[in-house]
């Protein structure tokens, strides 16, 4: 049997005190999923697991989705992906990472593939320097001044623009750590 390592990303958990996640418990809980090597990194959703399971990334996230309702009784949405994604990511990233700050780079990974035409709408022109660049299922931000106080990212969280799918941010330092964890 193959082992595999992913991370799981889930959204929106333990933002001001709602939606609260331990991940003591979100540990536990990939356990018993039949998951090993449970680590996570961060308090904000980010957990990297091994498994022998041959199940598709969406299949894994659906698992833990239902998993984490029944435990917790609220849904949370979460993006799976494997280790050589992720360093995919990293290296194809459009943006010179190796010169910017973590806060200044962020990626927002999404379920499905993303469409150009999702955001055609958006003036990118009107937003620099800010600016964006979409990848393999997921969307590059580079925010100069951190995401906290880009305009570019709130018009990119417009929950109309991403309707259909699940997406959830990282800055760039998360999506470092998240690569060397999951190696």
């Amino acid at each position: 049997m193959t082992t595999k390592t992913y991370a799981a990303l889930l959204r929106g958990i333990n933002v001001s005190g709602h939606r609260k996640v331990p991940m003591a418990e979100l540990r536990a809980l990939l356990g018993e999923l039949g998951h090993t090597g449970v680590r996570t990194h961060l308090n904000s959703g980010n957990a990297v697991f091994r498994t022998t399971s041959a199940a598709a990334e969406e299949a894994l996230a659906q698992d833990l989705r239902d998993a984490m309702e029944k435990h917790f009784g609220f849904p949370v949405d979460c993006v799976v992906r494997d280790h050589a994604y992720l360093r995919t990511v990293a290296q194809a990233c459009p943006f010179p990472a190796a010169e910017l700050e973590g806060k200044q780079l962020h990626a927002t990974f999404s379920s499905d593939p993303l469409d150009p035409a999702r955001y055609a709408a958006l003036d990118q022109a009107s937003y620099l320097p800010e600016e964006f660049r979409l990848g393999d299922r997921v969307l590059y931000l580079y925010a100069p001044d951190g995401l906290g106080r880009s305009q570019l990212g709130e018009a990119l969280s417009r929950p109309a623009l991403h309707k259909d799918l699940t997406v959830t941010t990282r800055n760039w330092n998360t999506v470092v750590k998240l690569v060397e964890l999951t190696q």
